[in-house]
């Protein structure tokens, strides 16, 4: 292998219609690549080193019942993900949370959290209650937003940089690092400000202020929130993609890890030398014209610098350790959500380590149907990451028993209701490792010099929530306009025929 590695990295394949492609990586990004692919005609081999394809996007069973052992909803700012479940059949499984609103709870106890903007930026600074949750100075260092020229954190590269230049401490810490600690499991001084929120910059231009551009940015999103999800769970979009891939004839390999990439000797493209070590380190060698890395970030970097010195200098940051906790318990008391659809944690809060809560079965309704009165699904995320960027959370080092037990006390805490370890029914831990991305200060334009670089590279391509950002939306949205991209650079520019007849074309 060394020398097929060294001698033919610079071999280059024979310009002509491209007939196969070499996905690496089974998550959102990867299905959705492999399916365009597929779609557009060429025969695909997709390969995954877990035992299941859907990366985050996952199932686990509890109690009895099916449930989303990663991402549970999608964001509505966009039609990529509602369009995809559609061309999926799934249009009709598309549904709203409940509208019971959340919670954030801060040091100094609960309080409801605001409606009116995004990311925890409040839209409307009149809003009832927003003096109790800041305080009456952060109040007024809030509105003074409303007098500041537009010019104010129109640089700002990162989340917090932007709100704490804005609006002052108290909505930063108060308001938006609960937020992104909860969805992003960053403190909004590591996220970078175009990729969690690519259109703010452009409307504090238009509307002057930050708590207008929160408030147009909100009011562009569809009817019903800011979110949405699938009746069943979200993990039934991976499902569906892969009984697409199965009827698209793509193959598809479970359970090798991808040790090396290179130019196949043998014909124009691309191959990978495979090892599955649940079957005594069986290797094997999967080939396609066109590879596609929809890998997480050190993987591609490690894959694609034996081909590239400029790839190779590379050092992408590895995403947060998460672990969800999900408990089934018997608790009549919770009939009424006492926090709504979930809580958000602020840094401080006496007595809980979890960074949010989630009322799963107060906020799908599909959820709370399948169960017996009074009895409800709670779901609580760890991993912290500190403003440098590192994790934080010592509570990961625990064992599953450990972490459900202290899942139980938080969620006490945190609901005001006391949950004794005899109400629970069942309980599960799913940990995740480099599942979400970490776009720091400059994201942007790291994604775009490496992705320069791949483009160096002949009939290879990378996708995946690293280069794209956390959140289906992004991901799917990126990796779609990226295989359109690579399609049309080779000429191909529609489906066959068979695919058009198929969507009515």
């Amino acid at each position: 292998m060394e020398q097929t590695v060294s001698g033919l990295s610079g071999q280059q394949r024979a310009r002509g219609p491209l007939r196969s492609a070499l996905v690496v990586g089974g998550g959102i990004a990867g299905l959705c690549a492999a399916r365009d692919l597929a779609a557009a005609g060429l025969r695909v081999t997709l390969v995954e080193a877990r035992p299941q394809f859907g990366g985050s996007v996952g199932s686990h069973l509890v109690e009895n019942l099916v449930l989303d052992s990663g991402a549970d909803s999608f964001a509505t700012r966009s039609e990529a993900v509602a369009e995809l479940a559609r061309e999926l059949g799934l249009g009709d499984r598309i549904i709203s949370p409940e509208p019971l609103g959340s919670w954030t709870a801060l040091p100094d106890g609960p309080r409801p959290s605001q409606r009116t903007g995004i990311l925890g930026i409040p839209g409307d600074l009149s809003e009832p209650g927003l003096a109790e949750t800041l305080g009456r100075f952060g109040l007024w260092r809030a509105r003074a937003d409303l007098k500041r020229p537009a010019r104010v954190g129109a640089q700002a590269r990162t989340l917090g940089e932007l709100v704490r230049q804005r609006m002052g401490t108290a909505v930063l810490e108060r308001m938006v690092a609960p937020f992104t600690m909860g969805v992003h499991s960053a403190h909004p001084d590591a996220l970078d400000l175009d990729t969690v929120s690519p259109g703010m910059r452009q409307a504090l231009r238009e509307h002057g202020s930050l708590s207008g551009a929160a408030a147009s940015l909100r009011r562009a999103a569809p009817p019903g929130g800011n979110v949405a999800g699938l009746r069943g769970g979200m993990n039934t979009l991976a499902e569906a993609l892969v009984e697409d891939l199965k009827q698209r004839e793509v193959k598809l390999v479970l359970g090798y890890d991808v040790l090396a990439v290179d130019r196949d000797p043998r014909r124009p493209g691309w191959m990978v030398l495979q090892r599955q070590p649940e079957f005594g380190d069986k290797s094997a060698i999967a080939r396609g014209e066109l590879l596609v890395l929809a890998s997480d970030g050190p993987t591609a970097v490690r894959l694609l610098g034996a081909q590239s010195r400029e790839i190779s200098e590379f050092q992408p940051k590895l995403g947060p350790q998460i672990a969800l906790a999900t408990l089934v318990v018997d608790k009549p008391e919770l009939d009424a959500a006492p926090r709504g659809t979930g809580i958000l944690v602020s840094e401080g809060v006496p007595h809980v380590r979890a960074k949010a809560l989630t009322h799963v079965s107060a906020k799908w309704g599909w959820v709370r149907e399948s169960l017996p009165d009074g009895r409800h699904v709670l779901r609580l995320s760890y991993g912290r990451v500190d403003s440098s960027g590192r994790t934080a959370s010592p509570e990961l080092q625990l064992k599953d028993d450990q972490l459900l037990t202290l899942a139980m006390r938080d969620a006490s805490h945190l609901l005001g209701v006391e949950l004794p370890h005899s109400c629970l029914v069942d309980g599960d831990v799913v940990r995740w490792e480099q599942a979400m991305a970490r776009p720091s200060a400059g994201h942007a334009e790291k994604v775009a010099a490496f992705r320069q670089a791949v483009a160096q590279m002949q009939d290879v391509a990378a996708v995946g929530s690293w280069l794209s950002g956390t959140g289906l939306v992004a991901v799917v949205a990126d990796t779609r306009r990226e295989i359109s991209r690579v399609l049309q650079e080779h000429g191909v520019t529609e489906p066959p025929p068979a695919e058009a007849a198929a969507h009515g074309v």
